[in-house]
């Protein structure tokens, strides 16, 4: 996966962390914090699987949180520091909150991308109590459901086309 998308995966992870709060601890951050980042970068590598993809999104920008901080009921007026909101993409975010939402999904995406491109996604893809308690809004699906709906069938589409193509 290109090194292009670092920006998109970091404010991706960080959009998911502020909407969907850990449980506290520093443990719990961590945990969390692993879990967002592993959907954000599968999702990325999804989104965007060629380094001229990447090129692109630097060209033409991702589009920023605008819509998912309304649809999250987040209030950013105190954000010092929302630069980083630019670079959230809502479709990487929703197909993020997909494969965090359900793990099965989580499984047939990273098989699809899997050529060393994504790296470790265990907590993503086989979660244990650990990551389910360390980010209770994270993982719950009825929460989720106003991002992840917003592209579902955008990557449900994606996943079963190239299935099919590898089948």
């Amino acid at each position: 996966m290109s090194a292009d998308l670092a920006p998109v995966i970091a404010a991706g992870t960080r959009w998911l962390l502020t909407a969907f709060p850990p449980a506290p601890g520093a443990y719990s951050q961590a945990l969390a914090e692993a879990q967002a980042r592993q959907a954000v970068t599968l999702a990325a590598a999804l989104r965007y699987p060629t380094p001229l993809d990447a090129q692109l999104l630097h060209l033409l920008g991702p589009g920023g949180s605008a819509r998912l901080d309304w649809l999250s009921s987040a209030d950013h007026g105190g954000d010092a520091d929302a630069g980083w909101r630019t670079w959230v993409d809502e479709t990487v975010i929703s197909w993020a909150a997909c494969l965090l939402a359900d793990p099965a999904l989580a499984v047939d995406a990273h098989r699809l991308v899997d050529r060393g491109q994504v790296g470790e996604v265990s907590r993503l893809t086989t979660p244990g109590d650990h990551e389910r308690d360390a980010a209770p809004l994270l993982r719950h699906p009825d929460l989720l459901e106003p991002v992840a709906t917003l592209h579902r069938a955008l990557l449900l589409g994606l996943l079963d086309n190239e299935n099919a193509a590898l089948g």
